[in-house]
């Protein structure tokens, strides 16, 4: 399955966050579109960073309640890995294991059109595993 089939049930509005917000706004927005990331973009169009429930947690040892006012460029993660609308989920599930991220912005054209989640892979995983035992079902049936 490809990841704009994921893009196509999910939809493909990603939360984005501007570099000089403040964590606390970030933290904001985050539960307010009740996500685990945020893309860093300053047009909505360019990843300029990722920042994530993780990052923020990581930076209050480091930082305590101060965090809070910091902005977001402080914490983010700079070096984003990105997919296309053209590869496949296995592939995207392989990179995120290998690399324990969780969230990756889908870039098409150079421009994000999406962010998958690990949620979004299981759940695209499972949806493909159910629909094999469903053929398998049928081809048992028919023999």
């Amino acid at each position: 399955m490809q990841i704009s089939t994921v893009l196509k049930t999910k939809g493909a509005s990603v939360a984005t966050i501007d570099r000089d917000a403040t964590v606390a706004a970030a933290v904001a927005e985050m539960a307010r579109h009740n996500v685990g990331a945020l893309v860093v973009s300053s047009d909505g169009r360019t990843v300029e960073g990722i920042i994530s429930e993780r990052d923020v947690t990581r930076a209050l040892d480091s930082f305590g309640g101060a965090l809070l006012v910091k902005p977001v460029r402080t914490i983010m993660s700079r070096e984003v890995r990105t997919v296309s609308p053209e590869e496949e989920v296995e592939s995207l599930a392989v990179m995120m294991t290998e690399h324990r991220i969780r969230h990756v912005p889908v870039l098409e054209d150079g421009a994000l059109a999406g962010v998958v989640s690990i949620g979004d892979v299981v759940k695209s995983r499972i949806e493909e595993l159910e629909q094999d035992r469903e053929a398998l079902f049928k081809y048992i049936d028919a023999r």
